[in-house]
């Protein structure tokens, strides 16, 4: 019997259930038969919910940052939730799932629902059901929701398709200076923070990133006189930002703050909290800020439609898929020509 045999598991998870919430969790990372029906009946009491991305470079303090986030988001009086995802062996196929153990002073607290992920061999940094156990935090009530990722490179980003706000969390001494060059962790991030501040190099990290954003708005600024509009820097939909204020309604551009602060004595915390609030705001109350979010739910609806065609081409291809193999090892066809043809053979099936 799976999880999703109980008629009531959908109703105990909007009551804030855990048990049922790591159920429903369990049942849609597994996707169990029944998981659609569940995220289906979810759905109506999703969207309340601000959903946080922790990412950065590998050994920055995700973890640590994210219990002081829970910290802090607790001592407003809000349910805090979070999905840590932890990369998985490609070679045995297991995962430690360690991350939720730097958060450990928070497992008595009724408040706070933590879950690790592994990837299960998922690429841009979050596990392929991440963003469907996100609903089912988002509908059980809970407040806030920290999705803390794999330590990511350059360009594994899904996170941005996936979070409301983006925290790009970085620590001094790690080839951050180079690294902030690089477009994908810039354009990724709604807000920056250097933890490890009380390490020497923290002052060349802040001033790096600085500098990138800066360039990033001359391009920005270069791009909009050009075309006669404002623009977005990058190919995913993330908005590239200028213009730190909310305001009351002015479409003004977002730069990301750069917060420093030493997480493991709780340093700097407040100001970062701070500075996702006034992402928060921008989004909310700008004509810009909300076309961000309507782009993001587009991103996310096309991911999702990728999967499902994916799953439904090699589930009713299976047979011809090993044909079409068995004649590319013999040559007898090239794969682009096979690829067309297995194309058109699922078309012919729809």
């Amino acid at each position: 019997m799976t999880s999703t045999d109980s008629p009531d598991l959908a109703s105990r998870v909007l009551s804030g259930d855990m048990r049922a919430m790591g159920r429903a969790i369990r049942c849609v990372d597994d996707r169990e038969p029944g998981s659609s029906a569940l995220l289906k009946a979810l759905w109506p009491h999703t969207g309340k919910a601000w959903i946080l991305g922790v990412t950065g470079n590998p050994g920055a303090g995700k973890s640590t940052l994210c219990d002081r986030l829970i910290e802090a988001y607790r001592a407003r009086g809000q349910r805090v939730s979070v999905i840590a995802v932890d990369p998985t062996s490609p070679y045995t196929g297991g995962a430690i799932l360690g991350d939720r153990i730097r958060m450990s002073r928070h497992a008595t607290d009724s408040g706070v629902f933590i879950r690790s992920m592994a990837t299960r061999g998922h690429l841009g940094g979050l596990s392929r059901s991440a963003r469907d156990a996100v609903r089912v935090l988002d509908a059980s009530g809970c407040e806030v929701v920290l999705v803390e990722t794999v330590g990511v490179g350059q360009d594994e980003l899904e996170v941005t398709r996936t979070a409301h706000s983006t925290l790009v969390v970085m620590a001094p001494g790690m080839g951050d200076e180079v690294q902030a060059i690089k477009a994908g962790i810039l354009e990724c991030a709604d807000a920056f923070a250097v933890n490890k501040a009380d390490r020497q190099g923290a002052d060349m990290t802040v001033r790096d990133l600085e500098l990138m954003i800066a360039l990033g708005n001359e391009t920005i600024r270069g791009l909009s006189k050009t075309h006669g509009h404002s623009t977005h820097g990058a190919a995913d939909g993330h908005v590239t930002q200028q213009g730190a204020g909310a305001g009351d309604g002015a479409d003004e551009r977002w730069t990301p703050p750069i917060v420093k602060c030493v997480a493991t004595r709780g340093e700097g915390v407040g100001d970062v909290v701070d500075a996702l609030d006034r992402h928060r705001a921008w989004l909310e109350k700008t004509q810009t800020g909300r076309a961000r979010r309507r782009e993001r739910l587009g991103e996310e609806l096309r991911d999702t439609l990728r999967e499902a065609l994916i799953d439904a081409a090699v589930h009713d291809l299976a047979a011809r898929i090993d044909e079409v193999v068995a004649q590319v090892e013999a040559r007898a066809v090239d794969p682009y020509t096979a690829i067309e043809r297995l194309v058109q053979a699922f078309r012919a099936r729809s």
